[in-house]
């Protein structure tokens, strides 16, 4: 897994699309019990290197129920973003995960995880890749069907600050779907 980990950390496959250059941030081991599959580096972590590095990553760990060191430990939690360097800034925000890095590098990475016990996808575009044709028409939709996708993944929406309107009209989020989360990671003995 080093060495894989090493050959990502030099990729420039798509440096010419990104305006800040190529910095790829993944993390994870052989032992990683969750792996969470998430959309892309913003800007803080892209300048600290630091996966989840800002505060969805802070909202990220209080769902989950975790400490910043486990969350950290890579020989408890994979962290696999869909592309892995910051892609750039566009309107409304940032520009969506570049699509190189998925099919070029998902693959070899997950046969590595052997240990992972559940796999957490966070975000439309997450969703969309390993769902394929089981994932709903949103994803208020899909985050609400959870448990359909049990025990293969779990399912969240971005833990951004931005999404905070969509947890206020979404009130079954915090109910439902947050404590069965911490349940499914409790019994992994982190």
């Amino acid at each position: 897994m080093k060495k894989l980990l090493q050959e990502i950390s030099k990729c420039t496959v798509c440096s010419e699309y990104l305006e800040l250059g190529p910095r790829p941030i993944v993390s994870g081991s052989s032992e990683s019990k969750i792996i969470i599959i998430g959309q892309a580096p913003g800007t803080i972590v892209h300048r600290t290197g630091i996966p989840w590095d800002d505060k969805s990553g802070e909202n990220l760990r209080s769902w989950l129920g975790i400490n910043t060191k486990t969350f950290y430990d890579a020989s408890k939690v994979g962290l696999l973003p869909m592309g892995f360097c910051y892609p750039g800034r566009g309107k409304s925000g940032d520009l969506p995960p570049r699509k190189e890095c998925a099919p070029l590098w998902h693959d070899d990475v997950l046969q590595q995880m052997k240990n992972a016990k559940l796999t957490i996808l966070v975000g439309k575009y997450a969703q969309d890749y390993y769902l394929t044709n089981t994932g709903k028409r949103t994803l208020t939709e899909t985050v609400r069907s959870f448990e359909e996708y049990l025990p293969n993944y779990f399912v969240l929406p971005h833990p951004s600050p931005r999404n905070n309107i969509w947890q206020a009209k979404n009130e079954w989020f915090k109910e439902m779907v947050l404590p069965r989360l911490k349940k499914e990671i409790s019994n992994l003995d982190l």
